[in-house]
C-alpha cells in the first residue's frame, strides 16, 4: 500500500482543516447550498423544536449553526480550533445558543444524550478501519435508544465514472486551491493531494477517506448497536446507483 492511501495522522488532519480550508469555503459551498443542506438533514432525522442533536466534524459550522436556528439544541465537535473559533463567531453574530467542543469523534464525552448525530459532507472514513468502527459505536453510544445516525459520503458506484487522477481548481481573487484526487480501488480510499498557493506562498496537504458501500454500512451499524439502517440519495432524495451521495440514516 503506498503513504498516499493510508490514514492520516491527527497532526495531518488538522493540517488540512487550517485557516486555507476556511478561505475558499464559501465558493465551495455557497450559503444557499448550506440552506438547503440544513433542511434536508432535519428532515432526514426527523427533528423538532427543543430535539438535541450532535455533529461530529461540524467545521466551521455551517450547518451547525443552521440546525440551531430552525430550534434544535446543537452540539459541535471537530479536531480543528481554527474552524471551531469560525463556528462559535458566525452562531454569535446568528445570536443563537451552540456548544462547540474541540474533540475526537473516536472518543467522545457523551453518553445517552442525544436524540439524533449525523457526520455531514464526507466526514466519516478519515482513519483505519478499526477507528472508522469506533467512530460508529461512540456515536451510538452518544444517543439516546430511540435515536437517530445519519452519514453521508460519496457514492462509491457514481466514482467508478470518474477518471482518476481527476483535478479541481477553486479560485479566489489571485489564490488557487488546487485537488488532485485519485481513487484507489485497492484500498477502497479516495486520496487528495491538496496545493494551496495563497498570498506567495504554496502549502500542500493532503486527505484520504475511506470509500464504504451499503451493505458494509449496515454490517458496521448493526455491530455498533442500531436496529435498523435506511439508503437515501443526495439530500434525501432516492439512492440511485449512478447518483453522487450515499446517506445512511440508522436508528437505535
Amino acid at each position: 500500500m503506498s503513504s498516499e492511501s493510508t490514514p492520516l495522522s491527527d497532526r495531518e488532519l488538522e493540517s488540512y482543516f487550517s485557516d486555507d480550508y476556511l478561505y475558499f469555503s464559501d465558493l465551495v459551498n455557497p450559503p444557499e447550498r448550506s440552506d438547503r443542506e440544513a433542511e434536508a438533514i432535519w428532515k432526514l432525522l426527523s427533528l423538532g423544536h427543543d430535539d438535541s442533536v450532535l455533529e461530529l466534524g461540524c467545521g466551521y459550522g455551517r450547518i451547525t449553526n443552521r440546525l440551531a436556528e430552525k430550534g434544535a439544541r446543537v452540539t459541535g465537535l471537530d479536531l480543528s480550533p481554527i474552524l471551531l473559533k469560525k463556528a462559535e463567531a458566525d452562531a454569535a453574530e446568528r445570536r443563537i445558543d451552540v456548544e462547540y467542543v474541540c474533540g475526537d469523534m473516536r472518543s467522545l464525552p457523551w453518553r445517552d444524550r442525544f436524540d439524533a448525530a449525523f457526520l455531514w459532507y464526507t466526514t466519516f472514513g478519515y482513519f483505519d478501519e478499526a477507528d472508522n468502527e469506533r467512530v460508529l459505536h461512540e456515536a451510538a453510544a452518544s444517543l439516546q435508544k430511540g435515536g437517530r445516525l445519519l452519514i453521508d459520503q460519496i457514492n462509491r458506484f457514481f466514482l467508478l465514472r470518474e477518471h482518476s487522477p481527476s483535478y479541481e481548481i477553486v479560485q479566489r481573487d489571485d489564490d488557487l486551491r488546487i485537488d488532485i484526487i485519485n481513487n484507489d480501488a485497492l484500498t477502497d480510499r479516495r486520496n487528495c493531494d491538496r496545493i494551496v498557493v495563497r498570498g506567495g506562498c504554496v502549502r500542500r496537504t493532503r486527505l484520504s477517506i475511506r470509500q464504504y458501500g451499503f451493505s458494509e454500512c449496515v454490517r458496521m451499524l448493526r455491530s455498533a448497536g442500531f436496529d435498523h439502517v435506511e439508503a437515501y440519495g443526495q439530500e434525501g432524495a432516492e439512492f440511485t446507483s449512478n447518483g453522487p451521495r450515499l446517506i445512511v440514516v440508522a436508528y437505535k
